[in-house]
């Protein structure tokens, strides 16, 4: 674990520079998301229930009990392998991908979220340009070609970057608004040498108080089903479960906020959010 300055860290727009060093963080800091969400169905009791009918027919065509057990869930496994990235996508997004291009931001000054520990530090972060993978610019020069309209611009959400010296060290994902003053986080990343240092925290709260200043007055997160450590982490930071027993006076439209669902309709996330 490295020790982070968080009043040197800058929070900014992703850049379409960014893109692959974004993809990398995800895939590192998603790792195992898949196997422990396809772990969580198979438990299931109706999961187990079909697995079980299944084994019954193949025992009296295999003559072998351990095959007749292990087919059926070699099966499944297998189909949920093929179809969970396009049934999950980007989760809380309800899209089988990010439009990582339509959401990287073409300003000619950087947008940059408030960091409160500037403030109490006295010192200003300084932007330093990315460093970029070697062999990239190939990729970036054919992503640039690429027509982004308005309208796509819109559509595709926002991605958060922290930044520090020029690495980045986490982001941020925050979809398109798709209802009035209503926001959503389908994912929050940070690299694994820069965790429990407060800066998901620090992304999260500072996102908060940009969009209350933009007039939004809630704010959705989806947390992977079976990741106890986002459902603690979001709990923290004032965020209520959506269906929790003891939110008996939830609105109506806290509760057309529904959590993804994938394989016999099991929910695949957790749903969370905090009035601003």
């Amino acid at each position: 674990m490295v020790r982070l300055e968080l009043d040197q860290v800058v929070m900014r727009r992703m850049k379409e520079d960014d893109i692959e060093m974004v993809k990398a963080l995800i895939k590192e800091g998603c790792e195992g998301t898949e196997n422990r969400l396809i772990l969580h169905i198979l438990t299931r009791p109706l999961c187990l229930f079909i697995l079980a009918v299944f084994s019954s027919i193949l025992r009296c065509l295999v003559h072998s009990f351990i095959l007749a057990l292990a087919i059926p869930v070699f099966l499944l496994i297998i189909f949920l392998k093929l179809t969970m990235p396009r049934s999950t996508g980007v989760l809380g997004s309800s899209r089988p991908c990010w439009d990582y291009v339509g959401s990287s931001y073409r300003g000619t000054q950087d947008e940059t979220l408030q960091n409160p520990y500037c403030r109490i530090s006295g010192k200003t972060p300084v932007i330093k340009k990315s460093r970029r993978k070697v062999g990239s610019k190939d990729k970036d020069k054919e992503m640039s070609t690429e027509k982004i309209t308005t309208d796509r611009e819109q559509a595709a959400g926002q991605v958060w970057v922290a930044d520090s010296d020029g690495e980045i060290l986490g982001c941020l994902f925050r979809e398109s608004e798709t209802g009035a003053r209503i926001r959503r986080i389908c994912r929050l990343v940070t690299g694994c040498w820069y965790r429990r240092e407060g800066l998901g925290r620090l992304l999260v709260q500072s996102l908060e108080q940009r969009e209350r200043e933009t007039g939004a007055h809630r704010v959705y997160a989806h947390v992977p089903y079976p990741s106890k450590v986002g459902e603690a982490f979001f709990r923290k930071l004032g965020y209520q479960q959506v269906g929790d027993e003891t939110n008996e006076e939830e609105d109506e439209e806290v509760k057309r906020e529904t959590p993804e669902r994938g394989f016999l309709g099991y929910p695949l996330t957790k749903v969370f959010y905090k009035d601003l």
